[in-house]
């Protein structure tokens, strides 16, 4: 399952980054996405969701979302 399809407010933890392309990856990486760190999606809007990530609130595209696998 990846994050489009998470419920809001539940803390999940990363299982694995479903990405080919490097740059996501490394962008995700930067953003402390990444295999074993917990992920909590906060709210969904059209088109993207706040997640919370460390001590970091973020708000990814759907694409970036279905990268992270749960």
């Amino acid at each position: 399952m990846n994050l489009t399809k998470a419920e809001e407010g539940k803390e999940y933890i990363i299982s694995r980054l479903d990405t080919e392309d490097e740059e996501m990856n490394s962008f995700l990486f930067s953003l402390g996405c990444y295999s074993g760190e917990p992920v909590t999606v906060i709210a969904r809007r059209r088109g993207s969701c706040t997640i919370s990530v460390k001590d970091g609130r973020y708000s990814i595209d759907n694409q970036l979302a279905s990268a992270i696998i749960i």
